[in-house]
Parts: structure tokens; sequence; C-alpha cells
């Protein structure tokens, strides 16, 4: 039995592991991280992968912090991110925080910036969309965001404004 290549493939029809293994995959990186003090489970990106950061919101009924750990990209100064859930169709509770609350910060290997999110539109999000699909395993992106009943959107997380 042959599998198709990526180009081959029927919208949708890339592999996913089952939700529950992609559940315990976030549990233990973030066991991971905690357990370590932040030494391991963050990554800088590269030109073949892409990097790990935390990112700090507060919660948009509770007001309370939360942290997720998720995939980023660099664009110039800026740091970009999907607003997936594990390729489920809900939004994940980060995006719909910072759509209530933008401001933000990020932790990174050896640096924590404070940060101003958006959606990118239009032309910008197509070429960072094209980052991503640039990527080791981004192949399958459109066939994973298919999945989706919308669009995936793209997070751009701006430097904040210097506060005096």
């Amino acid at each position: 039995m042959t599998t198709p290549s990526a180009a081959a493939r029927q919208p949708g029809s890339a592999r996913l592991p089952p939700r529950w293994f992609i559940r315990s995959a976030w549990v233990v990186h973030r066991a991971i991280y905690n357990v370590t003090g932040g030494r391991l489970g963050l990554r800088p990106p590269s030109t073949k992968v892409w990097g790990m950061m935390r990112l700090h919101t507060v919660g948009r009924r509770s007001g309370a912090p939360r942290a997720a750990i998720v995939a980023y990209v660099e664009d110039g100064p800026r740091l970009v991110t999907m607003a997936m859930n594990g390729w489920g169709d809900p939004p994940p509770a980060w995006w719909l925080n910072l759509q209530a609350r933008p401001a933000a910060s990020v932790d990174l290997p050896g640096e924590r910036r404070n940060v101003v999110a958006r959606e990118a539109q239009g032309a910008e999000r197509e070429r960072l969309w094209e980052v991503f699909r640039s990527l080791e395993g981004g192949d399958d992106l459109d066939a994973h965001a298919s999945r989706r009943s919308r669009e995936t959107p793209l997070v751009v997380l701006e430097p904040a404004p210097a506060t005096r």
C-alpha cells in the first residue's frame, strides 16, 4: 500500500494523531517547562522549524493570568503564531483572551517581551502563511487548515510601546 504525496492529498486528508494524544502532548510539554523552571520547553525558530514561546494573557472573563506554549516564527521584530486548537474547530482560549485584551507578554529563550496582538489580514496574512508552509511539516498545512470551518487566524505580536 502506498501513501499519496502531499500534493496529491485531498483537502482535509492530512493525518493527525488522535485528539487525546495531542492534549497529552500539551500537558507533557507544560510539565517539562514547569519542572525545569523554563530551562526546557522553549526554542528559537530557525529557517527550517518554528520556535516555541510561552504566551501570557489575561482571562477575558476571569481576569486571571493564563499561559500557553505556542509555536511561532519571527517577522522582523514581530512574532507570529497560528490561532489553532490542535487543528480542532473551536478557537483556542488564548486567542479569545487576546481579542478581548490585546496586551500580553511572551517568554522566549532567555528573554521576556511585552507585546500587543492583532490578526494578520490580506496580503500580510498570505505572506506569513507561506512562511509557515515553508517550514518542516508545512506541506500538510493547507490540508490541516481545511479541517476547520473557518480560516485559521495568524496572530501578529507587535512589540509593546515603551512606557515611561
